[in-house]
């Protein structure tokens, strides 16, 4: 049976990660988030269970880490629309993990399996604007007509 998405958590996570993530993004110092995050993996690698505290550490970690193949996006768009969590067997084929991050991610599944894939669906929110593939593509598409004066034979017709 699927799980549903605990989008008040998400959004928590997100929250506190983008601002951290954003908090070490700075010109003058561009190497601070890469620094940061290093240090974070080989904290939770050592003690993985400082997430239970700090769960938002995890996002932060796999930041700019996770890739999300272009045939997966579908699939994430629609568990998020949907509000399904995924299951580990569908959710590892959706994912890329560097393999430098590997024993974080092994760290982090072996306390908390649901963690890791929140932490997930948070990346994909925050490297899509917080809207699924699909939304924005549509919106794209529907405002390529509106302003090349689309005619809508049917638009006439609802009114």
């Amino acid at each position: 049976m699927a799980t549903a998405i605990n989008f008040d958590r998400i959004e928590q996570l997100k929250e506190d990660a983008y601002s951290n993530i954003e908090s070490y993004n700075d010109p003058d110092t561009p190497d601070a988030l890469e620094q940061f995050t290093s240090q974070i993996k080989t904290i939770l690698i050592a003690d993985p269970k400082l997430l239970d505290s700090v769960p938002e550490y995890l996002p932060i970690a796999l930041c700019d880490k996770v890739k999300f193949p272009p045939e997966a996006k579908l699939k994430w768009a629609h568990w998020i629309k949907e509000g399904i969590l995924p299951e580990w067997n569908e959710f590892k084929t959706t994912v890329a993990f560097n393999n430098a991050d590997i024993p974080l991610v092994l760290a982090a599944r072996g306390h908390s399996e649901t963690l890791l894939i929140e932490s997930c669906v948070v990346l994909f929110l925050l490297a899509n604007d917080n809207q699924s593939p699909v939304a924005s593509e549509e919106d794209d598409y529907n405002s390529e007509d509106e302003e090349e004066g689309y005619y809508d034979q049917f638009e006439e017709e609802e009114l």
